[in-house]
């Protein structure tokens, strides 16, 4: 009886690692990185998804990652990431936005885990017969967890922690959950190497990536109060003069302790733009070669030499 479980243990084992050799590549992303929340946006009132990004806050993000393709149709992927994330008031179109005068930094780091569905795959890119390079478009879904630092700029031109300061008298988290969606796409490269692209947005559980959800209060540390309210009487009226036709515009009423800091009925998002480049590991025992012995190419097929018996 020990005999046979071993067998079959033995079995399991070596059918799994002659699989995962297979199916899996690991390898590494970097690219853009931008956010949605409270600061920065266009005119008006607060734009869901894309609509209310400012491109030219975009910032930069890399990580690592590892993939197990379970099926032609399915993997599951995970990844860790370092993203930074900012916006700004004043490159904002909203007069009391840009009156508001508050800015932000972010680093996060970022680990996922998310399912890839496949939709689309070209197993011979090029019809060589060799089954060399592949394509496969993807959609993928899963969850994360994140650590969020929010930073401010004083005075002095210092990036200074906010999340400790409480500049709207709350204490939140600094490990949030968020849920990525989105699509991606890699080329495969002489059975090896891939190259892929991969947009992705993430809806998370906190409006405080930025540091800003809901009121102004009081302050009795005029330095945290400087960081809190960067607003100014000089400021409003230069707003109230280039724009005198607009529908909202700041007074200094508008940034006292009880007024609207920020927006608590949405909570902040961001999505990454990233290029992928990772290594497909390939095994090379006899049972990985006796059943994909086409993966390995010309080196996996040797062939039997005879010889002549007199």
């Amino acid at each position: 009886m020990r005999r046979l479980l071993f067998i079959i243990a033995i079995f399991l084992i070596t059918t799994f690692t002659a699989k995962a050799q297979y199916y899996v590549d690991y390898g590494f992303s970097v690219g853009a990185s931008a956010y949605l929340g409270e600061f920065g946006g266009g005119e008006g009132s607060r734009k869901d998804f894309v609509l209310d990004m400012h491109l030219n806050h975009t910032k930069w993000t890399v990580g690592g990652f590892y993939r197990y393709r379970i099926s032609n149709t399915f993997a599951v992927k995970g990844s860790l990431n370092y993203i930074r994330i900012s916006g700004d008031d004043a490159d904002s179109q909203n007069p009391a936005r840009r009156g508001r005068n508050l800015s932000f930094r972010n680093d996060m780091f970022e680990f996922l885990v998310n399912g890839e569905l496949y939709i689309y795959k070209i197993n011979d890119v090029g019809g060589t017969g060799r089954y060399q390079n592949d394509f496969n478009l993807y959609l993928f879904g899963g969850v994360g967890l994140f650590y969020s630092n929010p930073k401010g700029e004083d005075a002095s031109g210092n990036w200074v922690a906010l999340r400790e300061l409480k500049t709207e008298g709350v204490s939140y988290s600094a490990f949030n959950f968020a849920i990525p969606l989105g699509v991606g796409f890699y080329y495969t490269i002489n059975r090896k190497y891939r190259l892929g692209l991969e947009v992705g947005w993430r809806t998370t559980f906190t409006d405080y990536i930025d540091d800003a959800s809901d009121v102004y209060v009081s302050h009795s540390d005029p330095y945290i109060a400087s960081l809190a309210d960067k607003s100014s009487p000089e400021l409003s009226a230069q707003i109230r003069a280039e724009n005198p036709d607009a529908e909202y515009l700041p007074y200094p009423s508008t940034y006292q302790p009880g007024r609207k800091r920020g927006d608590p009925t949405n909570n902040d998002s961001y999505m990454t733009a990233t290029v992928n480049f990772s290594w497909a590991i390939r095994g090379r025992s006899k049972f990985y070669k006796a059943k994909h012995s086409w993966v390995l190419g010309k080196k996996g097929r040797r062939r039997r030499k005879s010889r002549a018996k007199f």
